[in-house]
């Protein structure tokens, strides 16, 4: 991170990768090295196509009602639970994933209980990396730290995917978000009930202004019938403890019910003495009546995350040492003192690669919603939903003073003066990035089923207004017990810039879905998408303390595109097999904060420029799919779950960050050059199967190829960057996943294997990241003490079973000569003891 990887190595990276993530040209026919241990792992994918393993159920219409909801299908509840009765199919074992039936895209789920076996309490999103054509890296083994958390999928990268809770919008997850909250913010793992991955397009109801390749669909589980409660304690590797508690009320005063949750969680960091961690609420009431269903939610989430430092490589002078970790030093301030030299500079052998005294995220949210299912007849369904999202954050960085562009930009504050007593006599200032969000906003639709037509329209409205302050502390050598991870400095030396924003967006769509005949149907729609946008600065960085800034602009931008049409079909070529298409255009809204920003350019008149010339993303995604599912006795093989999917994107407008400086470990960043550089071409196929073996044994693997090239070269200033025709970066060619599931007795367990292929880690390609292959571990024993406790079980997860080590994660951000990485978490164990009651 190397100072504060919200605005520098994150901002460059996300953004000039941002539009480039998503598409290549045709597949070749060379394949790199790993193919072969690939495909020798993938016989059972190649065999049948692509997983839709049953979580806790077999393949039905109600498991399906989630993922069926989350595409915006008519009479379905989008904050349903899913079906979870493992006794709907007794001859088979629980598996991993099952696909939509009757969705015109490609659309995989996760069951609540499947998500636990990953891991107790991981979020929603690592949850997804056992699913084809998804990488999700970071630093924890939850995946809840958000600072160096990476996705993507199908060349796209997390900010370029829509992501929904119950419907409601979470935003494009950029590190320093601006519009939303992770989803395991918005919700306690445990109390996720299913999480569906749309990986070719977001249907036209999802409420996201970036979902070019596709979304992320996380469902909250109803409250039980029966009064009763839930309880998991976990401890583990280094000082892990994690406490969840949840009470169900039962039907209660006719048709209501409700459940409370809370969790409180902290953990030692493996490669520092920083502790990661919080406490989260959240509680959901339903009430159903004749005339309808209202159902009313609320979440408190307050994490502090003290944040892992990206590794630093290069070509060019300034990668210093290579360590493996770059371990901040805090709580031992007097090594943080001996560590720097006299004026406060680090060890120059250490280059880029400096350490910093600490770093960190802390987010506070607030997040509820209210909802209404009106039955007006039995065809009629009306929806309504207003919610509300309040954020309160800040990434904190404990730096030297004597890095990068600091001397510069301290000495127009405090010209003549001596900086190190200026910041208190340590030799280190506390860099903050202040976040306030507050969001309010209504999703309504209107459902008509008749025989023969399935009909949709709704509207999605938000309000958005936001501020993000970039603020400068001393760090007293006389006080450094006031200086902490987990604390908000206060009285600022420096306000280096204030940013104000504020936001409407309105998005309406149109569907029908048209049963031709009993076997085929055809759904076509489109959507509309609105943005009017105003960003000021009421604090400007004072004159020539910002590389490249002469003034940040004030202003205003809307955009809009009125017809982003959609057009699918189903075929149930058979009871047990249904082909599948879809062809739909989706647009990437203008972020007004951080990354991408057009109010990050450094004058007005590149903010004009930019107003006048410069179009948003558009992406056309066409997908083509098989999924099928069949029992049969062969032997020890009952049944086969299936689905292959072939997938094309034309990906236009491709915006890029080009920063005034070719390092992307920057401290202070400067002003910007935001333009569009092009299209990029993608073309790739999902295969993955489940053979099941009785209720005892089944085997789920997923191969995914992804071949994501940049059609064009760009300019920066007169230089030509010779982009054309190379790979994106950060997004790998091959990858393939597998688990092995085993149930007996009171006995079960799991072994999760991932082989990822080689990634380039710039645009031009000249440097890359080679592949690797991890593998975690999961066994349960059922307890025999049912008198006592209800479902009781313990459960042991072991994380990078073998211990390897490597890079793990690349951080992309230049065209050539340097990246940024994360190594490979060490081994460590989790143990976890459950119950209901």
């Amino acid at each position: 991170m190397m100072f504060d990887q919200s605005s520098a190595l994150r901002s460059s990276a996300k953004s000039a990768g941002i539009g480039a993530e998503a598409a290549g040209r045709r597949a070749t026919a060379r394949m790199p090295r790993l193919r072969a241990k690939l495909l020798a792992a993938s016989v059972l994918a190649v065999l049948s196509a692509l997983a839709h393993a049953g979580t806790d159920a077999a393949p039905n219409a109600d498991v399906n009602a989630n993922a069926n909801a989350a595409a915006g299908a008519p009479n379905a509840t989008a904050g349903s639970s899913p079906a979870s009765d493992s006794k709907d199919n007794p001859k088979q074992l629980d598996v991993i994933s099952v696909s939509a039936k009757n969705s015109s895209r490609s659309a995989v789920s996760l069951s609540g209980s499947e998500i636990q076996k990953i891991l107790p309490g991981t979020s929603p999103l690592q949850a997804i990396q056992t699913l084809p054509g998804v990488l999700y890296r970071t630093a924890d083994p939850w995946g809840n730290n958000e600072q160096n958390a990476s996705l993507f999928v199908h060349g796209f990268n997390g900010q370029q995917l829509g992501y929904t809770m119950d419907g409601v919008p979470l935003g494009d997850q950029q590190y320093g978000n601006y519009n939303g909250l992770t989803p395991q913010r918005a919700i306690i793992s445990e109390d996720v009930s299913s999480v569906t991955l749309f990986s070719g397009a977001g249907d036209l109801a999802t409420a996201s202004t970036s979902n070019l390749g596709g979304s992320v669909a996380t469902f909250s589980s109803d409250p039980a019938a029966q009064i009763g409660g839930r309880f998991a304690q976990t401890i583990g590797s280094y000082g892990t403890t994690r406490t969840y508690a949840r009470f169900d009320t039962g039907r209660f005063g006719g048709d209501n019910s409700a459940y409370i949750s809370v969790m409180h969680q902290d953990q030692r960091a493996w490669d520092f003495n920083g502790h990661q961690g919080g406490t989260q609420l959240d509680g959901k009431f339903v009430h159903h009546d004749d005339h309808g269903t209202f159902t009313f939610y609320a979440d408190y989430s307050d994490k502090t995350e003290p944040n892992e430092d990206a590794i630093y490589h290069g070509t060019a002078a300034g990668q210093g040492q290579m360590p493996y970790t770059r371990a901040f030093m805090y709580p031992n301030f007097q090594e943080a003192l001996s560590y720097l030299g006299a004026n406060g500079a680090p060890p120059a052998a250490d280059g880029n690669n400096y350490r910093n005294y600490y770093s960190d995220a802390q987010r506070t949210d607030y997040l509820t919603y209210a909802k209404y299912e009106w039955n007006i007849s039995d065809q009629v369904t009306w929806t309504n939903q207003v919610y509300f999202h309040h954020d309160d954050g800040a990434g904190v960085v404990a730096g030297p003073i004597q890095v990068a562009g600091l001397p510069a930009l301290f000495a127009v504050y405090f010209p003549n003066q001596n900086l190190k007593q200026v910041f208190g006599g340590s030799g280190y200032a506390i860099r903050t990035t202040e976040y306030d969000i507050n969001r309010r906003g209504w999703l309504s639709s209107l459902n008509w089923n008749t025989d023969t037509n399935e009909f949709s329209a709704g509207v999605w409205w938000e309000h958005n207004r936001l501020s993000q302050d970039r603020r400068w502390y001393p760090l007293n050598v006389n006080d450094p017990g006031a200086s902490t991870p987990y604390s908000r400095p206060s009285n600022p030396l420096i306000t280096q810039y204030e940013d104000d924003a504020r936001s409407d967006v309105i998005q309406p769509y149109v569907s029908d879905l048209w049963h031709v005949t009993p076997d085929i149907t055809l759904q076509a729609g489109f959507k509309s998408s609105f943005q009017y946008a105003d960003g000021w600065y009421p604090v400007e960085p004072l004159p020539n303390s910002t590389v490249g800034v002469t003034q940040y602009p004030n202003g205003s931008i809307n955009s809009h595109k009125a017809f982003l049409p959609q057009l699918g079909a189903t075929w149930d070529i058979s009871a047990h097999d249904e082909l599948f298409f879809n062809a739909q255009e989706n647009m990437r809204q203008f972020a007004t904060a951080n990354n991408l920003s057009p109010w990050s350019m450094g004058s007005q008149q590149a903010f004009n420029i930019f107003k006048q010339t410069v179009r948003p993303e558009t992406a056309w995604v066409y997908e083509l799919g098989l999924r099928s599912q069949h029992d049969f006795d062969a032997g020890p093989f009952t049944g086969l779950d299936s689905q292959v999917s072939v997938y094309h994107v034309n990906f236009s407008n491709r915006l890029l960050q080009i920063s005034p400086t070719p390092v992307i470990s920057s401290i202070v960043g400067g002003a910007t050059i935001i333009q569009n550089v092009g299209d990029v071409t993608t073309n790739g196929v999902d295969l993955a199967a489940t053979l099941h073996m009785g209720e005892h044994f089944s085997v789920y693997d997923a191969l995914s190829y992804n071949n994501s090239k940049y059609d064009d070269n760009y300019l920066n200033g007169t230089t030509v960057v010779p982009t054309s025709g190379k790979k994106v970066p950060g997004s790998p060619e091959w990858m393939n996943k597998f688990i092995i599931s085993a149930n007996y007795g009171r006995f079960s367990g799991q072994l999760i294997g991932d082989t990822v292929g080689k990634v380039y880690a710039t645009y031009t390609n000249d440097l890359s990241m080679a592949g690797y292959f991890l593998m975690s571990a999961q066994l349960s024993y059922a307890l025999p003490l049912d008198e006592v406790f209800h479902d009781a079980k313990l459960s042991l997860n072991v994380t990078n079973l073998a211990d390897r080590k490597g890079n793990y994660q690349v951080v992309v951000g230049a065209a050539s000569g340097t990246y940024n990485s994360y190594p490979i978490p060490p081994r460590q164990w989790f143990l976890t003891f459950s119950t209901k009651f």
